[in-house]
């Protein structure tokens, strides 16, 4: 097997030295500064869903804000890519490039992601720095002043003197918003040509009051998008107020942020492209989709032959291998239909063999157990480490396996 394993590696060697190696494209990116930046656009693009990005890579104005804000780690990995992959709908990737956002800033978000203060919260802090102003001989203009203490654009409220009943009455909604850029080749430059702003409001609101808690407070759909879409109007209009956002077209997408305990993420449930230059958002569409965990009661309930078709594998699995202990699945729907289901399978191994072997079987169990009208992949793992991996795409009669030894 080690000989032939070598032999092919060989060959692809052989075929990839010869084969001609595509130039990678040298362009102009325009920086805030007045200075041309050179950038490098790749030469391959993975998929026909994937953008080809720039380098060097230019990490996001706002990097690290998403990691205190989202509280689960999954729904910080699909907020992004989640939100990359309903721009494809309005920006094409095999057209345009992909950039992290490069003009809402870290400390801008921050500001954004406050509380509105209350009228005495604004008075106190407005005079609070007038007065230090003068203390230090420095020109003031208390209208700037007081407008760079009504940047928050969750509800008001005084948190240090509020109630339980007063942290109900106003949740803190809004918990992220990510920005993203589509930029386009013309000539020997690019420009930006079009951003993605995502709105993360939150499912379940918590907070610790008069010394107690933590509370949770429920927050519903309904609500949800109702707060979502007020932010968004808002964010909007602040976004056309930013030099080089003032024309171009804007889609936002409304994420719902899922509890921290949550073993699979929330969702992105509406999104609207606002044209070139127009103030306000018009219709949103509905995006009708969710991760459901399997096995569940919501994943028996709501979509049952697939509950049984997992229920068949892991009894499959079972008859055979008595160390066995159970899979967790994650199964992503859209429009009710599922379109990839990810199964992670735990077990001790004592040996590579074994490892082959349990790869191999399982590898069966997916060929004569689950339709291939979706992707589906499968991790096989010990305490420590992944063991193999086996993938299919949807519309492939054969899947893919890597064993990690």
């Amino acid at each position: 097997m080690k000989r032939i394993g070598l032999f092919l590696i060989g060959i692809l060697l052989l075929l990839t030295s010869c084969a001609p190696k595509p130039k990678e494209e040298i362009v102009q990116n325009p920086d805030e500064t007045t200075e041309q930046e050179i950038s490098i656009v790749p030469s391959y693009q993975l998929s026909n869903d994937n953008y080809k990005m720039l380098l060097p890579f230019r990490p996001s104005k706002a990097r690290g804000v998403v990691v205190n804000q989202l509280r689960n780690r999954l729904d910080i990995e699909e907020m992004e890519d989640g939100l990359r992959r309903h721009s494809t709908e309005f920006f094409d990737p095999n057209k345009y490039y992909y950039e992290e956002g490069q003009y809402l800033t870290a400390s801008t978000v921050y500001d954004w992601l406050g509380r509105f203060p209350t009228d005495e919260q604004l008075d106190r802090e407005v005079q609070k720095e007038i007065a230090y102003r003068k203390e230090n001989k420095l020109n003031y203009d208390e209208d700037k002043i007081r407008a760079s203490f009504q940047q928050g654009l969750n509800p008001p409220l005084d948190e240090e003197e509020a109630t339980e009943k007063d942290f109900r009455a106003s949740p803190r909604y809004l918990s992220h918003i990510l920005e993203q850029n589509f930029l386009e080749r013309k000539d020997d430059a690019v420009e930006l040509v079009g951003v993605s702003i995502g709105i993360a409001i939150k499912s379940e609101y918590s907070f610790e009051a008069e010394g107690k808690g933590p509370y949770y407070e429920s927050i519903s759909e309904k609500e949800m998008l109702q707060e979502g879409k007020d932010v968004a109007q808002k964010v909007l209009e602040r976004v056309r107020k930013i030099e080089g956002l003032e024309n171009v077209p804007i889609m936002f997408a409304l994420y719902h942020e899922e509890t921290e305990s949550s073993p699979v993420p929330g969702n992105f449930v509406a999104k609207t492209l606002v044209s070139e230059g127009d103030m306000m958002i018009g219709d949103w569409e509905s995006t009708q989709e969710e991760y459901v965990l399997f096995p569940s009661d919501k994943a028996k309930k709501d979509y049952f032959d697939d509950y049984e078709l997992l229920k068949s594998f892991g009894q499959g699995i079972a008859e055979y291998f008595p160390n066995y202990v159970g899979y967790v699945g994650e199964g992503f729907y859209i429009n009710e239909e599922l379109r990839k289901l990810t199964i992670e399978i735990p077990l001790e191994f004592y040996g590579a063999a074994e490892v082959v072997g349990f790869t191999q079987y399982t590898y069966g169990l997916i060929k004569n157990i689950f339709p291939n009208q979706y992707d589906i992949e499968v991790k096989i793992s010990s305490t420590d480490k992944l063991e193999s991996f086996i993938y299919r795409e949807a519309g492939e009669e054969e899947p893919s396996v890597h064993i990690l030894h």
